[in-house]
């Protein structure tokens, strides 16, 4: 059985190799020292293998890019330092585990062909950020093979378990790895520094280094998209699937230097790794956390999608429902957000099945599978989904606008076989008008056509 040995958060910044610093680098010579510190650390350990996570490699939107050639190797030329060039040998077999481990919670991820990277001009040479640290670590160390992994869109929970995934490649190999997670912090520190001053910026990196430093990964996976983005940070990402790797293990952070010269943070850190712990399985208590809603309606939606994502299958199971769900007949809506942004939105506008609860079955696994305007929820998606049901009562023809409430009433417009549907108290619908404009649009109907309206209450249930 493989094992994690300990992880390492390295800063990148090429200025602090020698060969390129030529002699400006003394102005990070705190992050020099912790990073030779680091590197020795690693050479007691020494790893069989070292994973390494980069936010420098081929990025894509939820596609993660794991190096697949067969010699990984790269070199500073960039920076004006091109004799300097490092090669690892690949460890394609943990590359394939990665893969396959996380094919099964539904993430995408593996190389790239040679025709798709020339097309696009992406090589599968080393990036800066996983040279920089493996520059100092090949110094003291060299007797591991290498795997290379980018990042992607994602959400930080979604890198987080994703990084589960490479935890349970690791166990299911008999590597013993050194975890490797390089990232800059804030790059807007000082009004110097490549992305000018905001005021976030060091708040940011406060907020990270006593977060690593008190392993309290709640609150990283909580950090606010904006305030990343005011800070302009470039290693959050990278740090997450590390500790998504740590998942279930006792651990033991030590941050061994934090400094930001140059308008831009630089964390050298140590996370020790001990024996199994089940009370710090951080996705399964966060999943606990949320299991906050106890109406049946949104319970069901909710058990509705996981039960097919999940496992193909369509919910059957009614017991303990409220007679109404069983013995009623009615439309429903089921509407999913992710982060506060909707999912997905399907409903049927009257009855179409035995009962409300097969409606919402149907509704839930629709909105979530096969509403065209998004890619089908995967399962990683899951844990952060949020559920609303819709039961509508039977709409009623008006004239006019003037019968219309926004918060009060749905409305559906007609013409010929052509439907559209809004529902009611909608966020940023705060008009009549823009309440039927946006139905309109939906049936694909003319406001200059002659088109018939319906409105329509709804028990909404959240």
């Amino acid at each position: 059985m493989g094992r994690i040995i300990s992880s390492y958060i390295f800063p990148h910044p090429p200025l602090i190799v020698p060969e390129i610093g030529k002699g400006d680098e003394k102005g990070a010579i705190k992050t020099i020292e912790a990073c030779e510190k680091a590197a020795e650390q690693i050479r007691k350990e020494k790893p069989s293998t070292i994973i390494l996570t980069t936010s420098h490699a081929p990025l894509f939107e939820d596609y993660i890019f794991i190096n697949d050639h067969k010699t990984l190797k790269g070199n500073f030329s960039r920076f004006g330092a091109r004799k300097v060039e490092l090669g690892f040998e690949n460890n394609l077999k943990m590359v394939e585990s990665i893969i396959e481990f996380a094919k099964k919670e539904g993430f995408d991820a593996g190389g790239i062909s040679e025709g798709i990277g020339r097309r696009y001009g992406i090589s599968g040479e080393l990036d800066h950020g996983a040279l920089v640290p493996l520059y100092y670590i090949s110094r003291v160390y060299s007797d591991f093979k290498l795997v290379h992994v980018a990042m992607s869109t994602l959400t930080l929970e979604e890198h987080y378990k994703f990084g589960m995934c490479i935890g349970e490649a690791v166990r299911n190999s008999d590597e013993d790895v050194v975890f490797v997670a390089s990232g800059d912090l804030a790059h807007r520190l000082t009004s110097d520094g490549p992305y000018g001053y905001n005021k976030h910026a060091p708040e940011f990196d406060e907020l990270l280094v006593k977060s690593i430093e008190k392993d309290d990964i709640d609150r990283i996976l909580d950090i606010d998209d904006k305030l990343r983005d005011e800070a302009a940070e470039c290693g959050l990402r990278s740090f997450v699937i590390m500790l998504g790797a740590l998942d279930g293990y006792s651990v033991v952070p030590e941050v061994y230097s934090y400094e930001g010269p140059f308008g831009v943070g630089y964390m050298v850190a140590r996370i020790g790794v001990g024996a199994m712990d089940s009370s710090r399985r951080i996705i399964e208590n966060r999943r606990n956390k949320r299991k906050k809603s106890t109406d049946p309606y949104v319970s069901l939606a909710k058990r509705a999608l996981e039960a097919y994502v999940t496992e193909g299958r369509v919910l059957d199971d009614y017991s303990g429902l409220p007679e109404e769900m069983l013995n009623s007949r009615a439309g429903t809506f089921v509407s999913i957000k992710k982060k506060g942004e909707l999912r997905g939105c399907i409903g049927t506008i009257g009855p179409t099945r035995e009962n409300i609860a097969s409606e919402i079955v149907h509704n839930a696994i629709s909105a979530g599978t096969s509403d065209p305007r998004f890619y089908p929820v995967k399962p990683y998606e899951l844990d952060e989904l949020e559920y609303s049901v819709d039961v509508l009562m039977e709409p009623e023809e008006i004239n006019s606008m003037d019968e219309l409430d926004v918060v009060k009433y749905g409305v559906i417009v007609r013409a010929g076989r052509r439907t559209g549907l809004l529902l009611p108290n909608l966020e940023n619908v705060n008009t009549v008008e823009q309440q039927v404009s946006i139905a309109l649009q939906k049936a694909g109907i003319s406001p200059n056509e002659k088109y018939t309206m319906e409105r329509f209450e709804v028990i909404r249930h959240k």
